[in-house]
């Protein structure tokens, strides 16, 4: 064969492979299949395939779209901690107002009126039974924009083995979450007590144990006028306090009553407040300050506090 004619047959071959192959990738750009497979797309082919598919994208998604509400997260340090207190600089003039025992259809309601007259956000540790009792004023505070922590389901202080710890904690968790839609990963201790069972669960799962540094002492047997309740928060006032109140529990009209004077009494003084949430972030995001996590109290109960709830 002369050297032109195989040259033209090499030319032949080579029109004839780049036309197919030409042909080929248009075929597979004009159905879905075929562009999904040059693209590494592969579908589920069965509706169960389709189903697990569709369970891994979400989950992925969950990876991106944080779970729980941004509000109710604390950093990720106090996670499994005890704390009493924002650890602040002497002009960083912040505290957190805190409300036990509720919620309740009378008392938060009128302190919910009253916070939001003020614009003053708070943070609610409620007992399990009361947002049974009460989901729309559960409903409520988380509608306001206050931030809900765990306190137990029954409020015991007797010791507790885990199951029963874990009852306490786990069935308050759900039904804050199943009335309000928020998650907490903040826990408070009823009377304080941190050695009956309930702390060491709630530092297991990662809440933040959160204790207090001052009080107004409306829980007392014999709680002071509301001039005196008024007079405990302003006379311990710090940057990072954590105040101690009541809107359960008992009768809690005075702590009612006096929450206006505490609240225009704290502002004349120069300060802001935050839910415990900001109050962590704060002290997170101030690198001058050491984050410390407080000790782990000997006694029975908190070293400044012994209840006597009405």
């Amino acid at each position: 064969m002369s050297s032109r004619k195989l040259s033209l047959l090499l030319k032949l071959i080579i029109i004839t492979l780049v036309t197919g192959a030409s042909s080929l990738c248009i075929s597979l750009l004009l159905t879905t299949s075929g562009f999904e497979h040059l693209f590494g797309i592969i579908k589920p082919k069965s509706e169960s395939a389709k189903a697990s598919h569709n369970k891994l994208m979400s989950a992925d998604a969950q990876n991106i779209i944080p779970a729980t509400d941004q509000m109710n997260e604390v950093p990720k340090a106090f996670q499994g901690t005890i704390v009493y207190q924002g650890k602040l600089k002497p002009n960083e003039k912040v505290i957190a107002l805190t409300f036990d025992d509720g919620p309740g259809p009378k008392n938060t309601a009128q302190i919910l009126e009253i916070l939001k007259k003020n614009d003053v956000k708070a943070t609610f540790f409620m007992i399990g039974q009361m947002v049974k009792y009460f989901p729309q004023v559960a409903k409520q505070v988380a509608a306001d924009g206050h931030v809900i922590g765990n306190h137990t389901w029954h409020h015991w202080y007797r010791h507790m083995d885990l199951a029963t710890a874990a009852s306490e904690i786990d069935r308050t968790a759900e039904i804050i979450y199943k009335t309000t839609g928020k998650k907490t990963s903040l826990f408070r201790p009823p009377g304080g007590f941190l050695n009956n069972g309930l702390a060491e669960y709630a530092r297991n799962k990662k809440y933040a144990v959160m204790m207090w540094s001052e009080q107004s002492g409306d829980a007392e047997r014999r709680s002071p006028p509301v001039t005196g309740l008024v007079k405990n928060v302003l006379k311990y006032a710090k940057p990072g306090a954590i105040v101690l109140l009541h809107d359960g529990g008992g009768n809690r009209s005075k702590s009612v009553k006096a929450l206006p004077e505490m609240i225009a009494g704290l502002k004349a003084e120069g300060y802001r407040f935050v839910t415990i949430p900001q109050l962590l972030e704060i002290q997170a995001q101030e690198k001058s300050v050491e984050t410390e996590v407080s000790p782990v109290v000997k006694n029975q109960e908190h070293p400044n506090q012994q209840l006597n709830h009405q």
